[in-house]
């Protein structure tokens, strides 16, 4: 007879993101997160497989609530310009709030510490930010037909360029003391919106 979890797996996978967000992938050990889930090495295992299984699971729900929020934002009725200069100051004040800063954007994280030398990691950073920047090109053309955008301007180059300062952000605010450095570089680039 099989028995029971005695853990929520939905709960321990979110504690597991938060380890592996604040940490990183290989400073993570296996008993860190036996100590930091409350649970046993064996049902860690039973449950999401080894460790490298679990950090892809941790970074998949991260990408599914990030990415349930910005298509939320970017996808309202009215005017899109408003809503992507809005997306981008909020990833400015994130990269640079005391209590987000050290941790960075767990994707970003991600792709400076795995990216390189890690396929299944890498294929997810890039379907995340495939993601971001559909999102942003799909705002943005909206704005263009709306008249808030000037005809000749790029949607698709405009979005690439708004995924990689976003991203861009969250690496420096996460290292720099001076908040300035991502505000400032925020605002420049969301005058060539103008």
């Amino acid at each position: 007879m099989a028995r029971t979890k005695e853990f929520d797996p939905e709960a321990a996978l979110q504690s597991a993101l938060q380890l592996f967000w604040q940490h990183g992938y290989e400073a993570t050990s296996m008993a860190d997160l036996v100590e930091h889930l409350g649970i046993g090495r064996a049902s860690i295992y039973a449950t999401f497989g080894n460790k490298h299984e679990l950090y892809l699971k941790a970074l998949d729900r991260y990408n599914e609530n990030r990415d349930s929020g910005l298509l939320r934002e970017l996808s309202q009725p009215g005017p899109a310009l408003p809503a992507v200069r809005t997306v981008v100051l909020r990833f400015a004040a994130d990269a640079t709030a005391d209590d987000r800063r050290l941790k960075g954007c767990f994707v970003t994280n991600t792709a400076a510490e795995l990216g390189a030398h890690d396929p299944a990691a890498a294929r997810r950073v890039e379907a995340s930010w495939d993601h971001i920047e559909t999102l942003l090109r799909s705002a943005l053309v909206r704005a263009q037909a709306q008249g808030e955008l000037g005809a000749d301007r790029d949607p698709h180059a405009l979005a690439r360029m708004l995924l990689v300062l976003m991203q861009g952000l969250r690496v420096v605010g996460k290292a720099s003391n001076d908040p300035r450095r991502v505000r400032d570089a925020a605002e420049q680039a969301l005058r060539l919106l103008d």
